[in-house]
């Protein structure tokens, strides 16, 4: 009964963090020599088209790539502009547009792992998880400490019941960057997963911290409650519901809490409050028929 329903944030929020914020797809073209700089108009127009994403109008970023792209069709440079455009198509919602941009700049340049990444996470936003995954593994191939790639790739093969391909993963975050948020999310979900409870608590105590989502809360009271360590559940509860009173989960795992401190008539009516808010009616059944 311990919680196992982290995708939401780790393929979700993370998912937005990493692929919809300008910074990490917007890929600049190389400089040409400073006596151009105010002259070229491609470079003038994939300028403006960066200042257009930072602003959120990518309305604007479309048109602007689309013109500099037409001013020199054959340009070999034109692949990162692609790459740039599918992105900007994606942060539209326009996700069948952007694959399509994507596959034409791969057709033009089949090895480069830029497009890959992008293609990847416009699949994976798209839930096509099986093509993403191949589609990371391609950016392993070429780079193979890739944070981004390891982090979904393992995240895919995990909750597609790969628990030996998502240690391997999240093996080289935690060996490459073993402080980062990245890292702890991945870690907690692979250690909450597969039943190792107490290794994943100092992970999910660590996002708490730095990220105090209410997804993370609920993990951890779930690792705590499978331990039996009914004093930190309550304290985790206790700090979860003073922000989120609302949370649906958060009531299941008081629910949980409260039935082991055999209090049944307030762990029903937290169940209760569960499913009305949105909970599983079976899941939060199962509380009271396990026993």
């Amino acid at each position: 009964m311990k919680r196992i329903a982290v995708l939401t944030v780790v393929l979700g929020a993370a998912f937005c963090a990493w692929a919809l914020l300008p910074a990490p797809y917007a890929t600049p073209l190389p400089a040409p020599p400073a006596d151009d700089d105010m002259e070229n108009p491609r470079y003038l127009l994939a300028g403006q088209a960066d200042e257009a994403i930072a602003a959120g109008d990518y309305e604007a970023a479309a048109a602007r790539l689309l013109e500099a792209i037409s001013l020199a069709p054959d340009d070999p440079s034109n692949v990162l502009l692609l790459s740039n455009l599918g992105m900007v198509y994606s942060c539209q919602d326009r996700d069948s547009l952007a694959l399509a941009t994507l596959d034409e700049a791969l057709r033009r340049a089949p090895a480069m792992t830029t497009v890959h990444a992008n293609r990847a996470r416009v699949l994976l936003k798209m839930g096509r998880d099986g093509e993403a995954f191949g589609a990371y593994g391609r950016v392993l191939q070429s780079d193979s400490l890739n944070a981004e790639a390891r982090y979904y790739h393992g995240m895919i093969a995990l909750y597609g019941g790969d628990a030996a391909t998502a240690a391997a993963d999240f093996g080289v975050l935690r060996d490459t960057d073993p402080l980062g948020l990245p890292t702890a999310r991945a870690m907690a979900t692979l250690l909450s997963l597969t039943g190792r409870d107490s290794d994943a608590v100092p992970y999910f105590q660590r996002l708490i911290t730095e990220e105090p989502l209410a997804e993370y809360y609920a993990a951890l009271a779930g690792c705590y409650l499978s331990e039996g360590r009914l004093t930190e559940a309550s304290a985790t509860l206790g700090d979860a519901f003073a922000r989120y009173p609302a949370d649906p989960e958060l009531y299941y795992y008081r629910a949980w809490l409260r039935r082991d401190q055999f209090r049944l008539d307030d762990a029903r009516a937290d169940a209760r409050r569960a499913v009305e808010l949105g909970f599983p009616r079976r899941r939060a059944e199962q509380l009271f028929n396990d026993r």
